[in-house]
């Protein structure tokens, strides 16, 4: 039996499960991103709601910041430690829970959870705004998931430390999205050079973007990079899949958006397929265009990428776990060092 424990790095990845092949990228993204801190210093100490709150030069500084600490992991060095994370999510979570929990303790923090609301003031009809009053004695920091997409606004009147959505209703996500992003540069790093000098990147997107805070999120992200992009193709089964304006403010940024319902005619062309059948109404769900599913007979373009926020349903078959098509345990992983690097931004112990 060989020792894989004596193996380069690059053996071992030959070896690994398709989905951790991209786990060298990050090399190639520290090299294709110039460091420069300064655009990150207008997020310290801010609030995280919305993703229009991001600049091109804050992704890239904030994914290559990621990359650092997703390959020198020995290199951290803890500089969050006596800070407290109040981890407050009154809505279901694993990966945006667990993710941010795991960046902070990597960083060296502590944290205070709160995985239902029924065991905080809120049974007894206390309001947000008073909530966030109190949580400015208690932490350094909130990150707040709840169903209704007002919550986050209401507390942040009162706040006095920073808070970071981690997803509000059917509004927005923010940091879902600098994951998905993350994601695709390292996929992709010529994204990061301006001008984008590779093949436009066509981009297929699945689902209700008017509905789901995932998509809503990733589609503002995306303007920041339109002059690498195609094409944004929505393949919805619904005739008006976007909101009031929210197309005409994609379209405004950059983005070229077609709508379609003919799914198998799109995957050979698109070069990306992000996934998502989930959205969140209130303290349940509903499941829209699950019609629309990916299994190991799709027909994919060779060498797409599949990207997913997870959890999934039927519409992402577990048979293209093993092919290399499979980006979204990846892009799940990436998502605690993308936290890591906007915490420690925020905090401003990223230097």
């Amino acid at each position: 039996m060989v020792n894989k424990g004596r193996l380069s790095f690059e053996d071992q990845l030959k070896d690994a499960p398709l989905d951790l092949r991209g786990f060298d990228r990050p090399r190639a993204l520290i090299e294709a991103i110039e460091e420069d801190l300064t655009p990150l210093l207008d997020l310290v100490r801010r609030p995280v709601i919305s993703a229009r709150q991001f600049t091109a030069e804050q992704i890239l500084q904030l994914a290559r910041l990621s990359a650092r600490f997703e390959t020198q992991p020995q290199l951290t060095t803890r500089p969050l430690t006596g800070k407290i994370l109040i981890s407050a999510f009154y809505e279901p979570s694993t990966r945006t829970r667990l993710s941010f929990e795991s960046a902070w303790h990597r960083l060296g923090g502590d944290i205070m959870s709160i995985t239902d609301s029924a065991s905080t003031g809120i049974a007894k009809g206390e309001g947000l705004k008073d909530i966030g009053e109190m949580l400015n004695s208690y932490g350094d920091l909130v990150v707040l998931r709840d169903s209704n997409e007002n919550s986050v606004y209401q507390m942040a009147e009162s706040l006095r430390i920073p808070i970071i959505s981690g997803g509000n209703g059917c509004d927005e996500h923010p940091t879902q999205a600098l994951a998905d992003i993350y994601a695709l540069l390292k996929w992709r790093p010529a994204i990061c050079r301006k001008p984008y000098s590779d093949t436009p990147v066509r981009f297929g997107v699945v689902g209700v973007p008017g509905r789901m805070r995932t998509v809503r999120s990733l589609l503002l992200l995306l303007a920041n990079f339109a002059s690498a992009l195609d094409e944004i193709v929505v393949i919805s089964d619904e005739d008006e899949p976007f909101a009031d304006e929210q197309l005409e403010e994609l379209t405004e940024k950059g983005l070229r958006i077609r709508i379609t319902d003919r799914f198998e005619d799109e995957l050979p062309l698109l070069d990306v397929v992000y996934q998502n059948a989930i959205l969140w109404t209130g303290s349940d769900y509903q499941e829209l265009g699950v019609r629309f599913r990916l299994d190991s007979n799709s027909p994919l373009k060779p060498g797409a990428i599949i990207l997913h926020p997870l959890a999934r349903g039927p519409e992402l078959s577990s048979d293209l776990d093993d092919t290399v098509h499979n980006w979204y345990f990846a892009q799940a992983r990436g998502a605690v060092f993308i936290r890591m690097a906007l915490l420690a931004t925020i905090l401003k112990v990223f230097v």
